[in-house]
C-alpha cells in the first residue's frame, strides 16, 4: 500500500532537487500541533523518525524502517519503478518553460485543435485563467508542472471524454526520445467561468516500464496482479491481470476492503494519491494531516481483512512536503513497516534501506520469482 507522497526526511542528496529539510510526515505533524495515529503508532510509525504526536512503542505489531531512493527522481513513475525493482539511471525529461513549438505543431497537426497555455502551471489555476477561451474557441489547454507531464485539460461540453483520452493517446504517441515524459494526463473539467471544477475522469498515459519489473515476474509465475488507483497507470498496464481504477483514498480503501474479502493468490498493490493529489502539491498541511488520520481510523478494517498468511507493506513513492515553499514531489525517504498476523513475536527494526527495490526484492523471495539485480530482500528477518 501506497501512501502516496509520505516521505520520511530528506535523503542525503536532497540539495541537489531543491529539497533540504523537507520531511513531509515530520513537518506536518509539527504545523498541526501533531498527529494523532494510534493504530498507525502501534505498527511502529512512530519508530521509524520522530513525529509529534506519535511516540515510538516498545513492541510495534510490524517490522518497520525507512528506505532510501537510488533513481535519479523523485517522481511516482520512478517510485513505484524502483518499489517494483526497476532502478532508472536518468530522470524523466522536465519542461519548465513548455514544451518546444515543433513537438506542440506535431500534437496539433496530430489531433486537428490548436493549444493554448503551454507552460508550467498549477492545474486548478490555469483552468481558472485559460477556461473561458477554450470554452470559447474550443482550444485544447496544455500545460506541464515540476513534474515530468504533458498535461491536457477541456471542458467535457467541448471535448467528450472518449475524444480527450484519443488526443492524450496521440501525445502519448508523439512524447519519445528527448520528450518522452513520464505521463500524459487527461484533465477534464466541468462547469462555468469562475467556478470551474476537474472531474475524478483523470486517466494517465505513462511511458512503458523496461521489462523484467516485479509485476511481469508475479503475472509469469502464474500470480494474480491486481492493482488500486493508478498503480496500473504507472505501469502502462504491464504485468497487471486486474485494475482498479478509484477516485480517492476513501473509494481506494474500500476497493482493498472488497478484494481481501475474497481470496486470491498473488499480489495487491495499492495506491492511495490524495496525499499527493489533492494536499502535499498545494502545501495544505491541515487537510494532509486530516488525510492522515483518516487512514489511520480506517486501518484496522484493512487489518482485519487480511488472512493469516498474507503479508501487509505500507510505504511511499516519494514525498510532498506540504511545509515548505515549494509545491513539488520532495527527494525523501519513504517509511517501511510489515505487518502479518502470523508474525511470531513483536516487530523489529529493519533499518535504513538501501533502495526501494528491497520491497520487491522481499516479495521476490516470498513467491520464489527469479531474484532482481537490485535490492536485498529482508524477508528473511521476519519471524
Amino acid at each position: 500500500m501506497i501512501l502516496d507522497a509520505c516521505g520520511v526526511g530528506e535523503l542525503p542528496d536532497a540539495a541537489r532537487f531543491g529539497d533540504e529539510g523537507s520531511n513531509t510526515l515530520g513537518n506536518c505533524a509539527k504545523a498541526v500541533g501533531g498527529l494523532h495515529l494510534p493504530n498507525s503508532g502501534r505498527l511502529g510509525l512512530g519508530n521509524i523518525i520522530d513525529i509529534k504526536g506519535v511516540p515510538p512503542v516498545e513492541e510495534p505489531y510490524a517490522y518497520f524502517g525507512k528506505m532510501a531512493e537510488i533513481s535519479a527522481g523523485k517522481d511516482s513513475t520512478i517510485g513505484h519503478w524502483e518499489l517494483a525493482g526497476i532502478i532508472s539511471p536518468r530522470p524523466f525529461p522536465v519542461f519548465p518553460d513548455g514544451f518546444p513549438e515543433p513537438l506542440i505543431r506535431e500534437f496539433v497537426k496530430a489531433v486537428g485543435r490548436e493549444v493554448i497555455g503551454n507552460k508550467a502551471a498549477s492545474g486548478t489555476e490555469i483552468i481558472a485563467e485559460l477556461g473561458a477561451e477554450h470554452l470559447r474557441t474550443g482550444k485544447l489547454i496544455v500545460y506541464t508542472s515540476a513534474d515530468s507531464v504533458f498535461q491536457v485539460a477541456a471542458h467535457t461540453d467541448v471535448v467528450p471524454l472518449e475524444k480527450l483520452y484519443k488526443y492524450c493517446r496521440a501525445a502519448r504517441g508523439i512524447l519519445t526520445g528527448e520528450h518522452a515524459v513520464s505521463r500524459v494526463i487527461a484533465r477534464p473539467f466541468i462547469g462555468q467561468p469562475g467556478a470551474f471544477t476537474r472531474t475524478a475522469d483523470r486517466v494517465d498515459f505513462s511511458v512503458e516500464p523496461p521489462p523484467g519489473g516485479l509485476l511481469e515476474k508475479c503475472e509469469a509465475a502464474g500470480l494474480e496482479v491486481i492493482t488500486i488507483g493508478k498503480v496500473d497507470y504507472l505501469f502502462a498496464g504491464k504485468g497487471v491481470t486486474r485494475a482498479n481504477h478509484t477516485r480517492s483514498n476513501a473509494e481506494g480503501i474500500e476497493s482493498t476492503k472488497d478484494i481481501l474479502a475474497k481470496k486470491f493468490r498473488g499480489l495487491l498493490f495499492i495506491n492511495l494519491v490524495d496525499f499527493d493529489m489533492l494536499w502535499g502539491h498545494r502545501n495544505d498541511a491541515a487537510a494532509f494531516a486530516a488525510g492522515l488520520e483518516f487512514f489511520d481510523k480506517k486501518l484496522p478494517e484493512i487489518l482485519s481483512q487480511l488472512a493469516e498468511d498474507d503479508l501487509f507493506m505500507i510505504t511511499a513513492d516519494h514525498g510532498c512536503d506540504p511545509t515548505t515553499p515549494s509545491t513539488d514531489h520532495s527527494r525523501e525517504y519513504v517509511p517501511l513497516l510489515v505487518y502479518s498476523k502470523s508474525f511470531a513475536s513483536s516487530g523489529e527494526n529493519l533499518g535504513i534501506r538501501e533502495t526501494f527495490a528491497d520491497i520487491a526484492a522481499s516479495i521476490a523471495e516470498v513467491f520464489d520469482l527469479p531474484r532482481f539485480s537490485h535490492g536485498k530482500s529482508f524477508s528473511g528477518e521476519l519471524r
